[in-house]
């Protein structure tokens, strides 16, 4: 038995969305403020603050019709509501379930639960007569609206029960005693009172859970041998104790005429634990306390100790679903720790004597998604410009966006869990070919920041947003599906690779490369793809003209939130690739530091002004491209004379991306 699915409406930017959910563990994820924390919230309010509902909880584009509530207003088209679908097997024990259970075809293996907010639209109405002003019935609502706000559960068979003309038919009412004899829901908050400085060494955080799981484990029947031995302890103490408050028990008899007052000794085992029991760490001999060490090993420890705690509550209380969720594990912890918690949790969760517990974990680390199971990953991501956030099942979804490409599939699977979770958390993306783009887009983002920033209110510095950059060769068209699914605005950085017909001496056609003007087709699979060509040998005369539109800047890409940035003309030359681009339009500064650069050879041609144009030029000169973009980042980094000029495709590719 377990919840199988969730739907959410109206609780912040949670408008309208449902997720498919799994049995043991379902990982959210997705960038600060996408909702994560709603989530949680949402479930701990229903389960366990039913009176904290307030007017900020409902979605924004329900503001303006609650602040104008009148006896006409629906309101339950406006509630806020928790869908559970809770499904089950044969072998379950349905006693505390079957109170849910409205439909008794036993092929049916499933039940639907609302938790819903409803504003008590009777009540308000008639006290807002108190106000002559909007503006002061406006304020009242924003802050007393909590006062008015009616929490109900239901369990219900359809979802067209919930229609207006169904509800008090179809839905019956319920309360949470009802719930909480089916569900044991715990949460362990990401705000965990940690701390390894000396200034709060004192506070003792993981020695005093460390107590109260003990107590909680041991009841007066397992202090009963160690209390026999304090009661001698006591007699001895009430000796020493009569002597050292001699003048204190005087003083009292005479002032307040208390004849038989004393103190004495009354050593408990369980009272004596609660203030010995310490963490530490070392060896007996050469051991440190608990706030000595580092705060990832504390946020851990403590992790893994409330865990242990809420599964011997899962125990106890042997409920038919055991709910924990826990809240960014990542917190205070370096690289290496977040692989291991997110490589272990699951055999931390999983316990014989408890059975299932279904964990909801929200994160925004990549490298716990990196390390997870693909099928856990459920993904907030922004729908819409009115902030909308839904959540999506993410590897469901994803494999149902790469129909017939499994090997895309099976490649951008591998690539996320491995190299680039942090996709997932970009609200940009920049694809690149090859290593001298990535080593020189750093500066060339850096340039473009100090100069544009200043002059354009509309431009957001890049350095300053959540961008990812990805050196992905010819395979950023197996993206696509990804970076439309996540909504992720993308500049494409790559080369027009033109190239040429050429017939061998066996009459096969092939293609080599070729100049710009030149170019017959190109080799580049990423611009036709994103460009939409149309293929060559079924539509010639339409790749042709599609061609001469690419070579003159004049295709569009397949959606308005990507960007193809190629070589484009400048200084009466197009370049083929990026170096050639470069070497144009940096010419005379490569000629005065050629010898201070690695990655070349032949640096004579440098000095035959006019001999060789760019194309021949950079063929001849080019020798190992990692090496020289080295020395022009070197350079760049190290002598404030040199300065260099950035490629116009890639300062338009940026510019529009600032933006």
């Amino acid at each position: 038995m377990h919840i199988n699915k969730i739907k959410i409406r109206n609780f912040r930017l949670l408008k309208e969305t449902e997720v498919d959910l799994n049995k043991d563990l379902s990982l959210f994820i997705g960038k600060n403020n996408s909702g994560k924390t709603s989530l949680l919230v949402l479930f701990e309010r229903f389960f366990q603050q039913q009176n904290e509902f307030n007017f900020n909880d409902f979605s924004l584009y329900l503001r303006n019709d609650i602040k104008n509530i009148n006896p006409e207003t629906n309101v339950n088209k406006m509630s806020i509501q928790l869908i559970m679908e809770i499904s089950y097997g044969i072998q379950d024990n349905l006693e505390h379930l079957s109170e849910f259970i409205v439909d008794l075809d036993p092929a049916r293996k499933s039940v639907k639960i609302l938790f819903e907010c409803t504003i008590n639209k009777e009540k308000l109405v008639r006290d807002l007569q108190n106000f002559e002003q909007k503006e002061d019935k406006y304020r009242f609502i924003e802050k007393e609206l909590n006062r008015y706000l009616v929490t109900d559960i239901y369990t219900f068979d359809q979802y067209e029960d919930l229609q207006e003309e169904s509800r008090g038919r179809k839905l019956i009412k319920k309360n949470l005693k009802d719930i909480k004899r089916l569900i044991n829901f715990q949460i362990i908050h990401a705000k965990r009172d940690v701390a390894s400085s000396e200034a709060n060494g004192s506070k003792k955080i993981l020695s005093g859970l460390t107590t109260d799981f003990f107590n909680k484990q041991n009841s007066d029947e397992d202090f009963r041998n160690v209390n026999r031995e304090m009661i001698d302890m006591d007699n001895q103490l009430d000796k020493i104790y009569e002597n050292t408050f001699e003048g204190f028990l005087k003083n009292s008899k005479e002032f307040l005429e208390l004849k038989n007052l004393k103190v004495v000794s009354n050593l408990q085992s369980n009272e004596l634990v609660k203030h010995s029991s310490q963490i530490i760490y070392g060896d007996d001999k050469n051991f440190l306390p608990e706030h000595l060490n580092g705060l990832g090993y504390m946020n851990i420890l403590y992790l893994l100790l409330s865990i242990e705690m809420k599964k011997e509550q899962f125990k106890k209380e042997n409920k038919d679903i055991n709910l924990l969720i826990i809240e960014e594990p990542e917190a205070h912890t370096h690289p290496q720790l977040q692989y291991i918690f997110a490589n272990e949790i699951k055999k931390v969760l999983k316990d014989k004597e408890i059975g299932s517990i279904q964990t909801f974990m929200t994160s925004h680390s990549t490298h716990i998604v990196s390390e997870c199971d693909f099928g856990d990953i459920r993904c907030l991501v922004k729908e819409n410009e009115e902030q909308e956030i839904i959540i999506k099942n993410f590897a469901a979804e994803l494999r149902e966006h790469y129909k017939e490409k499994e090997e895309e599939f099976q490649f951008v699977k591998q690539y996320l869990t491995i190299h680039s979770a942090e996709l997932f958390f970009a609200s940009k993306v920049i694809f690149i070919e090859g290593t001298t783009e990535r080593m020189m887009l750093p500066y060339f983002i850096d340039k473009i920041d100090r100069g544009e920033a200043a002059k354009d209110s509309l431009y957001e510095r890049l350095a300053s947003q959540n961008i990812s950059i990805l050196e992905v060769g010819a395979n950023a068209k197996a993206f696509n599906p990804f970076l439309k699914m996540l909504n992720i605005k993308t500049l494409v950085i790559t080369d027009i690779d033109t190239t040429e017909e050429s017939v061998g001496k066996n009459g096969r056609i092939s293609y080599k490369t070729c100049r710009v003007e030149n170019g017959e087709n190109t080799s580049n699979e990423t611009l036709k793809f994103f460009l939409n060509a149309p293929d060559k040998k079924d539509s010639p005369k339409e790749f042709d003209k599609w061609l001469a539109n690419l070579k003159e800047q004049k295709v569009e890409p397949m959606n308005s939130n990507l960007k193809v940035a190629y070589q484009k003309e400048e200084n009466g030359y197009c370049a083929r690739s990026f170096e050639d681009a470069f070497l144009n339009i940096n010419l005379g500064a490569i000629k005065e530091n050629k010898e201070r650069l690695r990655g070349l050879k032949h640096k004579d041609c440098l000095n035959l002004d006019g001999t060789l144009d760019i194309y021949l030029m950079t063929e001849k000169i080019l020798d190992k491209k990692s090496d020289f973009a080295s020395s022009l980042l070197y350079l760049a980094l190290s002598d404030d004379n040199i300065e260099w000029n950035i490629p116009a495709y890639i300062k338009e590719g940026l510019l529009w991306l600032g933006k």
